[in-house]
């Protein structure tokens, strides 16, 4: 950590490099009242590129006064945004993807580089966004009150109001499409919006902020302020707020939300994720294999939907050699990209010695694995373990990386047993070809997303994002017509303009 010693308010956010050659970039500044500005504590922290492993860049570090500096921002702005009509801010939106679209190229590089992604994974990352923003775009005609006439002479209708100011605490994994799960629905629905991004990976949200207001978004309708405890702290406490989305760890899901609930926020907090994917012999062998390796190391294993627990039933052998021929073509580096940090990359070897040394057998080892030219960058590569028990850390814990733990059971129940035991409800698969077993552990499983032969069952717009259990803290999804209802709130009016000659209790 050190002191910032000036302000790059006019600094060239452009991105130069077109490959994964390392290239030093800017610092990350506050994005409050349509400019950029430091921190007030005057410090900052390096954004490391994890593939290289060593700075960008740099990240302001904030205090309650810059939260405060963007609550009153958003306070002069709200009043004029809250009464613009929602066919007017849906333009912002449809001018906020054309934006994207047409830097698609140099932003892939720049998330590739903050982030360690692959520029295929940083594509989807960026597209998965603006399939949000097209969605909101959609809001003027999805998220229309209803009203009907209950009585003779009377009229009942309702209309959904902004929030006022609201905000998001968003992970590192996504630099743009987690935070495009909220400000797009909350910014249509009429609120002003204040993000803060992980202190990891900032420029995603940086670009997020200048395109916002090329696209039109009037100033201190979005702002950003980056940091860390301290910022996320003034964020839900600030008493203006009035809710606050968070997606991360479960330990942190959980505190923010009994913080901010404690002091009547609105609070929707998505948390961890152990998803299991159960294979059952009938299976196919080339699409399972494929997909639960995809699923599994896709991203480096860093998703909150990855398919990190496998659970074979009964005599699953020829599937699981397939699977492990298709982890050992994986190209370090070019089909799998760099985990976020150095520790990142301890905390995950010690994960496989843990399961090694209780007596879990190895089939593909990713430890000391490493990539010419890139050294230093943060290296694990895909691991296959496998005889793991239920209880092992490998089989609970959510490990967050390119390791895919095999659990064996000999009925689908017990595989089904293996699933719902476990802490987190966020998402689960199978692989089957029979719809009968399908249908049989969809009805089963506890999880709020399930895929049938998908590892990754992420819901598309208008389906809504978000699971069960420790998974999730709130009530209602984070994206689709459930993310707009979070930052919007019904008011209904009952009305009558005409005396009639009969009555009822009603009239």
């Amino acid at each position: 950590m050190h002191t910032q010693s000036r302000a790059h308010s006019g600094q060239s956010l452009a991105y130069g490099p077109r490959n994964y050659a390392f290239a030093e970039y800017t610092t990350a500044l506050n994005w409050t009242g349509g400019a950029f500005r430091p921190g007030a504590t005057g410090k900052s922290l390096p954004v490391d590129n994890p593939r290289h492993g060593k700075a960008m860049g740099q990240v302001t570090l904030s205090d309650g006064h810059d939260m405060q500096a963007a609550v009153e921002a958003a306070q002069a702005a709200w009043p004029g945004w809250r009464a613009t009509p929602i066919k007017e801010r849906a333009q912002v939106m449809y001018r906020l993807k054309a934006l994207l679209e047409r830097d698609l190229d140099e932003l892939c590089w720049l998330l590739s580089a903050e982030n360690g992604k692959t520029y295929a994974e940083a594509k989807g990352d960026i597209e998965k966004g603006i399939e949000c923003i097209e969605f909101a775009c959609s809001l003027p005609n999805l998220a229309a009150g209803g009203q009907i006439d209950v009585s003779r002479g009377v009229n009942c209708q309702v209309s959904y109001e902004p929030l006022g100011i609201v905000g998001g605490v968003v992970p590192f994994n996504f630099p743009v499409m987690v935070p495009l799960w909220m400000i797009p629905n909350a910014l249509v629905a009429g609120n002003c919006f204040i993000l803060k991004p992980s202190e990891v990976v900032p420029y995603g949200a940086m670009r997020l902020a200048k395109y916002l207001q090329e696209a039109g978004l009037p100033d201190g309708v979005f702002q950003t302020v980056n940091g860390q405890q301290a910022a996320v702290e003034a964020l839900v406490d600030h008493p203006a707020v009035q809710a606050v989305g968070f997606v991360g760890s479960t330990k942190v899901a959980r505190l923010l939300y009994a913080r901010g609930s404690a002091l009547g926020k609105r609070m929707l907090c998505l948390g961890g994720a152990k998803n299991h994917v159960l294979v059952v012999p009938d299976a196919d062998v080339d699409l399972t294999a494929a997909n639960v390796v995809a699923s599994s190391f896709g991203c480096a294993g860093q998703r909150c939907m990855a398919s990190s627990l496998m659970v074979a039933v009964g005599p699953t052998q020829r599937i699981i050699d397939a699977m492990v021929a298709v982890a050992r073509k994986i190209r370090l580096g070019e089909d799998m990209g760099a985990v976020i940090s150095a520790a990142a990359k301890a905390r995950i070897e010690g994960y496989i010695a843990g399961a090694e040394a209780a007596g879990a057998k190895v089939l593909v080892d990713g430890r000391g694995a490493t990539v010419a030219g890139c050294e230093a960058g943060n290296w694990v590569g895909p691991t296959v373990l496998d005889h793991v028990r239920p209880d092992m850390p490998a089989a609970c814990d959510e490990i967050f990386g390119p390791v895919l733990s095999i659990v064996r059971t000999r009925t689908l129940d017990e595989a089904i047993q293996v699933e719902n035991a476990n802490a987190y409800g966020n998402g689960a698969a199978i692989f089957t070809t029979s719809g009968a077993v399908a249908r049989y552990a969809v009805e089963r499983l506890e999880s709020g997303m399930v895929g049938i032969n998908i590892g990754v069952p992420v819901p598309r717009e208008p389906f809504s994002f978000g699971g069960f259990a420790d998974s999730k803290f709130g009530h209602g999804d984070l994206t689709g017509l459930d993310g707009y209802r979070f930052w919007s709130r019904p008011k209904k009016v009952t009305s009558k303009w005409a005396i009639q000659a009969d009555q009822n209790w009603m009239n």
